[in-house]
C-alpha cells in the first residue's frame, strides 16, 4: 500500500525558501521564527541551488569565533549537493532513502521545479494513516 502513496500526497507545499544572497543571519531568524530547521535555496529562476540547514548555520558561530566575523550570505554556508525526490516517488522509496542517508527532509520537485518538501515526519504520517485505514 505504501507503494501507491506518493510524495505529493504527504509533502508540505508551503515552504520558506531562501536566495543565495539572503544574509545568513536573516535566514537564522526565519528558522527560529517559523520553527523550521532548514530551507531550500533557489536561484533567480526558481531552481534549487542549495539547502541551508541548522547544521550549516553552525559554521556562522565558528567563523565568528575564529575570524571575528558573524554573518555573510546564505551562499557561503549552504550545502550545494542537494538530493531531491520527484513528486511521484512512492513514500516507501522515500522511507528507504531516509534509512540509508542522514537527511531529515528532501525537496520535492515536479519537472525540475520545487513543489514542496517531504520530511521523516511526513512519511510517518503516511504510515499511520495507512495503518488506521487498514485496521
Amino acid at each position: 500500500m505504501l507503494h501507491s502513496i506518493k510524495a505529493k500526497d504527504y509533502m508540505t507545499a508551503s515552504l520558506v525558501t531562501l536566495s543565495p544572497d539572503t544574509p545568513v543571519m536573516e535566514a537564522i531568524k526565519l528558522f527560529l521564527d517559523n520553527g523550521i530547521s532548514g530551507a531550500p535555496v533557489l536561484d533567480n529562476l526558481g531552481r534549487i541551488c542549495g539547502l541551508l540547514s541548522e547544521k550549516d548555520c553552525m559554521a556562522v558561530a565558528t567563523k565568528a569565533g575564529y575570524y571575528g566575523e558573524a554573518g555573510g550570505k546564505v551562499s557561503e554556508f549552504m550545502s550545494t549537493n542537494v538530493e531531491t525526490v520527484d513528486a511521484d516517488t512512492s513514500v516507501l522509496d522515500i522511507a528507504k532513502m531516509f534509512m540509508e542517508k542522514p537527511y531529515k527532509r528532501y525537496p520535492v520537485t515536479d519537472d525540475n521545479r520545487l513543489v514542496g518538501q517531504i520530511s521523516r515526519r511526513d512519511v510517518l504520517k503516511a504510515i499511520l494513516a495507512i495503518h488506521e485505514h487498514v485496521w
